[in-house]
């Protein structure tokens, strides 16, 4: 099990940080599918101490592991969950202001030889808005990184990987 932080970063609008886990068990795939949730959000990025719109996105995904033995693991992920934006005034009520979320990230991880792992990855949203139809916060690419930290198991990287 991976606990810890993800930074993401939707290309030309906000930063929205958050926590994030992992797991996936040994004797499933020898650890190359990971099952996760994350929580992300503007209010812990752009949003903090200024008027930038509040929103939040829940995700859960699976991660398919290329190179499990290795510490550099490139990586495929599939996200969906729920994307909710948070206008404030009244005013705004008539936009639309939540959507379903589905996005593929491709990067790649690095564990180190404690049970700290690094993740960068891009990813594309799917689904997006405009403002009219669906959010318009809700933007196409994003980059994102997590600082990870296995909480349960003895590191298995390879050590002649380094």
């Amino acid at each position: 099990m991976d606990i810890g932080f993800r930074f993401q970063k939707t290309i030309n609008l906000y930063h929205e940080n958050g926590i994030t886990l992992q797991y996936a068990d040994e004797r499933v795939l020898s650890k190359r599918l990971f099952i996760g949730f994350s929580y992300v959000s503007s209010r812990l990025g752009t949003a903090m101490g200024s008027n930038a719109i509040k929103q939040d996105n829940f995700l859960i995904s699976g991660t398919w592991m290329f190179r499990p033995q290795r510490s550099l693991q490139p990586f495929l992920r599939l996200n969906t969950g729920y994307f909710i934006a948070d206008y404030e005034d009244p005013v705004f009520d008539v936009l639309p202001n939540s959507s379903i979320l589905i996005s593929p990230e491709t990067g790649v991880s690095y564990r180190f030889t404690f049970p700290l792992k690094v993740s960068i990855s891009l990813g594309y949203n799917v689904i997006t808005g405009d403002g009219i139809d669906g959010p318009g916060t809700l933007y196409p690419l994003y980059v994102q990184t997590s600082i990870t930290w296995n909480i349960f198991a003895k590191n298995d990287t390879n050590e002649n990987d380094h």
